[in-house]
């Protein structure tokens, strides 16, 4: 797990650097109509660690297999209306609800990553799969983020 806090930790470290020197309306701007701008990337992470981190904390004490439940992403983005929301605002509770996440992943005992979680699919998966594949998910999103000017 030690690397996927590293990743955690350093993806924040260069979203907030890059967010710094990026403005506003730079951030807002969707290349392609109908997909999401940057900002609103960052808010849909927001809702990511919020569902994740509920996930990684009711695991340990639901009963098993825990059921994984989706959520609506467009929906979501859209309710929370991020592309109007503070940036800042916005920045500040994303870095905050995965520092509670990483917080929450150096606590799970390793035999509990071996927790099982049954998707709607019915496949099973583990805790660990769950936690390695939300660093994954994290970093594609960031990349979209720092590097994506052409196709969000």
């Amino acid at each position: 797990m030690e690397i996927v806090i590293y990743k955690i930790e350093t993806l924040l470290e260069k979203t907030r650097d890059y967010i710094f020197i990026s403005n506003d309306s730079n951030l807002r701007k969707s290349i392609n109509p109908g997909k999401w701008s940057k900002k609103e990337i960052l808010g849909h992470l927001i809702d990511s660690a919020i569902n994740n981190l509920q996930r990684f904390t009711e695991i340990q004490f639901f009963p098993q297999p825990y059921k994984h439940r989706s959520y609506k992403q467009d929906e979501l983005v859209k309710a929370n209306n991020y592309q109007e929301a503070n940036l800042s605002e916005l920045l500040e509770l994303w870095i905050s609800l995965n520092k509670r996440i990483v917080g929450v992943i150096k606590n799970i005992k390793t035999e509990d990553l071996e927790l099982e979680i049954l998707l709607e699919n019915n496949d099973i998966i583990d805790l660990n799969f769950l936690i390695k594949d939300y660093a994954i998910h994290l970093e594609w999103h960031v990349n979209q983020i720092l590097y994506n000017e052409l196709e969000l």
